[in-house]
């Protein structure tokens, strides 16, 4: 089952709800498709959201967002892919999502993000983000062994802790899986649990083994070739923009 199929089941699951309208993203506000109201973000609410994690490049992630508006009396959906929001979206309106998803998750004090369960992963509700997270990697690898996407395609991949300015991707490729050249959003730290990899830049080329491990800035592109079946671990740190 890939992402794309997951996210249709949810989507025609959230229409089933009541969540009718498609939402999009414009200037610093939402919009629905086909007419031209504006909903800003003091106007509307998340009621839930399913994140679903990328099987090809550890940044290519959706997120889905159930929303509802009771000035507008409208209850919607929004689809992001990761980087839509750089397409034109402002600042504030990112926020407002990402804000009004993490409340979803807030039944404590102290705030836990957590996923919500998919067919993909239906167990679904781990922590994400809380003040200590414990993470048991031969657990996760062998999990996304286990998975459909790993016994259909070319690898695997899961996101095992994500918070503001940093984010944990454990990445699974079989033998001959390529990550074609891409770059990231901050400075990246690649761990080799098992197998071996071939880490390319323009300027360099590095081949790395279990136990090897490499920091490259942000913004440099790069690919990764699975020299054999492999199992790394991917540290994402994002600066926070000034105020």
């Amino acid at each position: 089952m890939n992402t794309m199929t997951t996210v249709s089941e949810i989507l025609t699951k959230l229409k089933q709800e009541g969540y009718t309208v498609d939402f999009n993203l414009d200037d610093n506000c939402l919009i629905c498709n086909g007419n031209s109201l504006r909903i800003f973000p003091n106007e509307f609410v998340v009621d839930r959201h399913y994140r679903f994690e990328g099987m090809s490049d550890p940044g290519d992630e959706a997120v889905v967002y159930a929303i509802s508006s009771a000035k507008h009396n409208v209850k919607g959906t929004l689809v992001d892919g990761y980087g839509i929001y750089s397409d034109g979206a402002t600042h504030e309106l990112i926020q407002a999502l990402q804000e009004k998803a993490a409340q979803v998750s807030a039944d404590s004090p102290i705030q836990e993000k957590s996923n919500e369960a998919t067919p993909q992963r239906p167990e679904g509700e781990r922590p994400l983000d809380a003040p200590l997270v414990e993470m048991d990697l031969a657990a996760f690898r062998r999990q996304i062994k286990e998975e459909q996407p790993w016994q259909n395609s070319d690898r695997n991949a899961i996101t095992i802790f994500k918070t503001d300015g940093m984010r944990l991707v454990l990445i699974a490729l079989h033998q001959g899986a390529e990550m074609k050249t891409h770059t990231a959003p901050g400075i990246i730290n690649v761990q080799v649990l098992e197998g071996r990899i071939r880490f390319t830049t323009k300027q360099q080329t590095a081949e790395m083994g279990e136990g090897q491990m490499l920091a490259l800035h942000a913004g440099i592109p790069h690919s990764v070739f699975a020299l054999e079946e492999s199992v790394f671990l991917l540290t994402l740190a994002v600066s926070k923009p000034a105020r």
